[in-house]
């Protein structure tokens, strides 16, 4: 299936949708049905959100279903079911995003996003509205607000010190086998090899890799501290989902009802902001009992390094020219 019959084929879909749920909800007397598809458990911090948050906030007028582990539609299927009139709502990122529109890209690149505040600050910034719109035009949905999913931090063997990309010099970092993720691990300094996720603990612990990158609750989920030393807070990826809701369904709500909904998802995905940034914190401190060395390093000269290979690559071909310059700016 290519991009171009995907766009056309849902173009179709949508305007046919947007007119049968109209119809529709001139006479039905039923709450509006939102159901949600997304691949983590109902223990993630994005589910406690949307679950304690978004569905109350809106439940004098919409059902909210939400339906976890993939368990409603496969990861990566979610997009084309609410465009097609499947599905009302899901969580999506950047990376699929850019499946249809390369120019998403942008968003899912290492240092890109600051910090989580940083991601709200550039979500809600006119240099988005472009990209949203996109979205609404071609594939007839809506991005209600950004999630905060937590920063990737370097986690390494041994006791030598990260401070710039040339300490990464012949460090053999694991990332996911992606050419994406490779390219972001050799921009990063270091000699990245790919290793499945499941075999990650027993490659830390013989040395058959120096380190890997993960957010902090990953290494303590996974118990990489046990066969590891240290953790670098390069935080190169801020990484995001967005809240996803079919523009058809929206547009057949009351002008009040939209703004409920909208105003639900935006105090969802901060409720959720909050709690992961305090989980982090946490386990900074749990991994410091656990004797791990825990610093911060010359995240200017990473983020140098980084955004300049990326620059430099096929991969900022997409990107709306300026942008980049227009989100550094956001984050200063």
């Amino acid at each position: 299936m290519t991009t171009t019959f995907t766009r056309r084929a849902i173009l179709g879909a949508t305007a046919a949708l947007t007119l049968a749920i109209s119809a529709g909800a001139a006479l039905a007397q039923d709450k509006i049905q939102l159901r949600l598809s997304s691949v983590n458990s109902e223990t993630d911090q994005r589910a406690i959100a949307l679950l304690e948050k978004f569905g109350p906030a809106v439940s004098e007028f919409a059902s909210f279903e939400p339906h976890w582990n993939g368990t409603l539609f496969k990861q990566g299927t979610e997009l084309e079911a609410i465009a097609r009139g499947n599905l009302e709502m899901a969580i999506t990122s950047a990376q699929e995003l850019a499946e249809f529109f390369p120019e998403f890209s942008i968003f899912s690149a290492g240092y890109v996003h600051q910090s989580a505040e940083h991601q709200v600050k550039v979500f809600n910034d006119p240099l988005m509205d472009p990209f949203k719109q996109k979205v609404e035009d071609e594939l007839g949905i809506k991005l209600l607000a950004v999630m905060y999913l937590g920063k990737r931090q370097l986690n390494l063997r041994g006791d030598k010190q990260i401070n710039t990309p040339a300490d990464l010099e012949g460090v053999k970092l694991r990332m996911p086998g992606s050419e994406a993720w490779q390219f972001l691990g050799r921009a990063l300094g270091a000699s990245p090899v790919p290793v499945a996720f499941t075999e990650l603990y027993t490659s830390l612990q013989t040395g058959a890799v120096d380190g890997q990158d993960n957010p902090l609750p990953t290494v303590v989920d996974a118990k990489f501290y046990e066969v590891t030393d240290q953790i670098a807070l390069t935080s190169h990826l801020v990484d995001l989902n967005y809240i996803a809701i079919s523009k058809a369904a929206f547009d057949a709500m009351s002008p009040e009802q939209q703004a409920a909904t909208q105003a639900a998802a935006v105090e969802a995905a901060e409720f959720g902001r909050q709690n992961q940034l305090k989980k982090e914190e946490e386990l900074v401190a749990f991994l410091q009992e656990q004797g791990m060395n825990i610093y911060t390093p010359d995240v200017a000269a990473f983020r140098a390094k980084v955004q300049g290979d990326y620059l430099a690559s096929e991969y900022a071909a997409n990107w709306p020219e300026g942008v980049l310059d227009q989100i550094n700016a956001l984050g200063e």
